[in-house]
């Protein structure tokens, strides 16, 4: 009789309840959600970047009119001395240059100071000690500006652009998978099989080399899971959802409320550089007025010098709104994730 046999087992397992398709879904999920991240930290690192750079180079833009003033305050003061001096003015205008004059002047070291931060930002971010500074930003160089125009269109497709946004979405589809995964264990695991063998007599056949006879045959494995704990897994998973979808939510209005602020501001900002420009074009037709009337003797130098100072005045109101468009632009970009293309496809 044979007595004796030796089996090989290839079990093969069968998702007939979605379970290893929900595993995955939900593994990929968390992989898009970690890429989502990912690109959330490129995004800072660029925007800050351009922001110390930014800020280095109007504080630098800032400081070079500021000594513009002194130096104008200066030459008035100068004159006025003359004026007291022969009678002509008194002491009181001589005291109220010197205490405008005083004033631009305590202004340029803490301009200095800003840009100094700025640029160990901006050495830092680059991946820099400090102590190594890109003097180029330091120079006076052209205020920084978007490269292509702010997009519009479809509000709810520019915010899935942002990474944040993104990583809630996928976070939340990893949920919902593993609800799919918990659910699955309430069905049995089946396993498929074959089995290659071979029977002989006694063990000497087996292994031996005797007569034999090989079987191959199919195997059905089913296992069962206790569904008490199925059933907790599930509510576990779907709690986890319902938790992702409030942060999926909060993500959502939060990035509208970002967004919505640095439009407003972006737009107020804009508003308030016109009305500067024009201040500062009327300052500079005042110049030109006022030179043509010294010319003609009709003023002194001291009037052309305020009229100087009144431009000048003008213009670092002006450096500084340009300062806060470059940042509003930077936080615009943020807020929009940045990088998208015009109607021209640039």
């Amino acid at each position: 009789a044979e007595h004796a046999q030796a089996l090989e087992v290839i079990p093969l397992a069968v998702d007939l309840f979605g379970r290893v398709s929900r595993n995955v879904e939900a593994a990929r999920g968390e992989i898009g959600a970690a890429e989502a991240d990912v690109e959330a930290v490129g995004i800072a690192v660029v925007a800050e970047t351009a922001r110390a750079y930014a800020d280095a180079a109007a504080a630098a833009e800032r400081i070079a009119v500021a000594e513009r003033i002194v130096a104008l305050l200066d030459r008035s003061l100068t004159l006025t001395e003359r004026r007291r001096e022969v009678g002509l003015t008194t002491g009181l205008d001589t005291a109220r240059i010197a205490t405008l004059r005083n004033q631009r002047q305590a202004d340029i070291p803490a301009l200095a100071a800003e840009r100094d931060a700025a640029l160990f930002r901006l050495a830092t971010l680059t991946g820099r000690a400090p102590s190594e500074l890109p003097q180029v930003a330091a120079q006076r160089v052209s205020t920084l500006r978007l490269a292509t125009p702010i997009p519009v269109g479809d509000g709810a497709q520019l915010l899935a652009r942002r990474p944040d946004v993104r990583a809630a979405e996928r976070r939340l589809a990893a949920a919902t998978a593993r609800i799919g995964v918990a659910t699955a264990d309430l069905y049995p695991r089946v396993s498929l099989g074959a089995s290659i063998g071979s029977t002989g007599s006694n063990i000497v056949d087996v292994f031996g080399g005797g007569p034999l006879r090989w079987l191959l045959g199919p195997l059905v494995n089913w296992s069962f899971t206790d569904h008490s704990r199925a059933r907790a897994r599930i509510a576990g998973a779907e709690a986890d959802t319902r938790a992702e979808l409030a942060t999926f939510d909060g993500i959502v209005l939060r990035a509208l409320q970002e967004t919505e602020t640095v439009l407003t501001g972006y737009a107020r900002t804009l508003d308030r550089r016109i009305a500067l420009q024009a201040s500062r074009d009327a300052a500079e037709r005042a110049v030109r007025i006022v030179r043509a009337q010294q010319r003609e003797g009709q003023v002194d130098g001291l009037v052309l010098l305020d009229a100087e100072r009144s431009f000048a005045e003008a213009e670092a109101q002006l450096a500084t709104v340009d300062a806060a468009i470059a940042s509003a632009q930077i936080d615009l970009f943020k807020a929009l994730a940045g990088g998208w293309r015009d109607s021209t496809g640039a």
